[in-house]
């Protein structure tokens, strides 16, 4: 393999305080792959002062922003999430992720407790995971029944009709991995004291129920993946790439005032 010949910019981001760390922190030496970081920390700070220009806009003008992260177990929502978020005005943002169902709220419509989170005047609320655990989750899993599957599948699409009507702007994104992909970040988190707490027992059986879950992931994209409410999927195998790509769809999906001074 032909040796990579480095430009007199790429040794100058190397040399730099984020290029140092990145070569420092990577064992063994890959002086590609650290400048590759450093590129990719690059576009992230820049990405993330839109995401600050893009959060000043929705406080002055009162707009209301939910966006759904979903996607298979391990797909790097969570870590997405964390980079669009360390940035802005917390404030002014909130990050859902609702536990089970307690016994009162499984008497109640099925979105009446995401509904309960929904943002306010000014404020971004993210979704890790959303209404759509009944699309896939549940029903893979034996956390609903056949009826109360096909119920939410016939009120998805008006419930974010009305939303939208209402004036909340709806952003969706499913962040898709491969197999291979998740079974390589399921042993990382075994095998990792400090992330083994994140393994939960519907993990466990994700690779088992893999198939299961590709059935229902496509009926829910047959049907949900609408002209007003539109699903973005964003290849996750790659995290770096898969962080940026999320932000910047966002950004693409809001109309900000890109001139607002940050």
């Amino acid at each position: 393999m032909e040796e990579h010949k480095f430009t007199e910019v790429e040794i100058e981001k190397l040399n730099s305080k984020k290029g140092l760390m990145a070569v420092l922190s990577r064992d063994p030496l890959n002086l590609e792959r650290a400048l590759r970081y450093v590129d990719y920390q690059e576009k992230l700070e820049t990405l993330q002062v839109e995401l600050i220009r893009m959060q000043k806009w929705a406080i002055r003008n009162n707009e209301r922003i939910v966006v759904l992260f979903e996607g298979r177990d391990a797909a790097g929502k969570g870590g997405a999430i964390r980079r669009i978020t360390e940035r802005i005005n917390p404030r002014h943002m909130r990050i859902v992720a609702l536990p089970k169902p307690n016994e009162e709220q499984k008497t109640q419509w099925y979105f009446q407790r995401y509904v309960e989170q929904f943002p306010k005047a000014g404020e971004i609320v993210l979704f890790d995971r959303s209404w759509y655990n009944r699309a896939v989750v549940e029903p893979v899993n034996g956390f609903c029944t056949e009826e109360e599957y096909k119920i939410f599948m016939k009120q998805v699409n008006g419930f974010e009709k009305m939303i939208m009507q209402s004036g909340i702007r709806l952003v969706k994104i499913y962040m898709s991995i491969s197999k291979k992909e998740q079974a390589k970040r399921f042993e990382d988190i075994k095998t990792d004291p400090l992330k083994q707490w994140k393994m939960s027992r519907v993990d466990e059986s994700a690779q088992e129920l893999w198939d299961d879950y590709t059935v229902y992931k496509r009926k829910m994209f047959k049907k949900t993946n609408t002209v007003l409410a539109p699903w973005k999927i964003i290849r996750a195998n790659r995290k770096t790439e898969a962080r940026t790509a999320c932000i910047e769809h966002i950004l693409e999906s809001i109309p900000y005032d890109k001139n607002i001074e940050v």
